[in-house]
């Protein structure tokens, strides 16, 4: 094994090398984020609403079911009768009378204003170790205000009257399976009468903005 000698740095010269010292491990940052979020919101909604409603509904259902399932040469027979007379009289008047007034005063004179110091634009450098420096700001100051007016007013005549009959064979081989439904309805619906919805509504909305938000650079 030979042995060689490794040159090394004078004094002189390492004295005469410039260095700059690194700044503290607490400063050191690879993002730096400010974030002001100032809101100021007013929101009304007054609401107003009338329904009135004559109805009449009738809904007679017949059903017949029958089914084979994994019988072989069996018999199933269903049957339903059903005679309906049905017969709606309503005489008289569904009213619905809503009244509202509303007097509103929104005032977002408190919006938020925020400012920042200085007018340049503050980066990061080597001395403070951010890689990244971004300053938002948002001001904001909203007024909503929504009065609602709703009227309904109806007059219902509904008659659903339902025959059905179902027969199934599942698996059965050499079965019969017979569903058989009869159904008679008569439906008689008579509305006399007025169906009369009235909605009054009054609304005075003052709403105020005096400072608009203010963004520094």
């Amino acid at each position: 094994m030979t042995e060689k000698s490794v040159s090394r740095m004078p004094a002189d010269e390492l004295a005469a090398e410039t260095v700059t010292a690194l700044p503290d491990k607490e400063v050191l940052s690879l993002l730096d984020l400010n974030a002001n979020i100032d809101l100021a919101v007013d929101a009304a909604a007054p609401i107003d609403l009338a329904i009135g409603a004559n109805a009449n509904i009738a809904a007679p259902i017949e059903a017949a079911a029958s089914a084979n399932v994994l019988s072989p040469d069996a018999l199933s027979a269903a049957q339903g009768t059903q005679a309906v007379s049905i017969g709606q009289d309503i005489t008289g008047d569904a009213n619905a009378h809503g009244i509202q007034d509303s007097t509103l005063t929104q005032d977002a004179a408190a919006g938020g204003t925020t400012t920042t110091d200085g007018t340049s634009t503050v980066t990061g450098d080597l001395t403070d170790g951010n890689l990244l420096n971004v300053n938002v700001n948002l001001n904001g100051g909203l007024d909503l205000a929504a009065p609602i007016n709703g009227a309904v007013a109806a007059n219902a005549n509904a008659a659903a009257p339902i025959d059905a009959a179902v027969s199934a064979n599942i698996g059965s081989p050499g079965a019969e399976s017979v569903a058989v439904a009869d159904q008679t309805a008569i439906i008689d619906q008579t509305i006399t009468g007025d169906a009369n919805a009235v909605s009054d509504q009054t609304s005075t909305i003052d709403q105020g903005t005096t400072t608009t938000g203010t963004v520094g650079p």
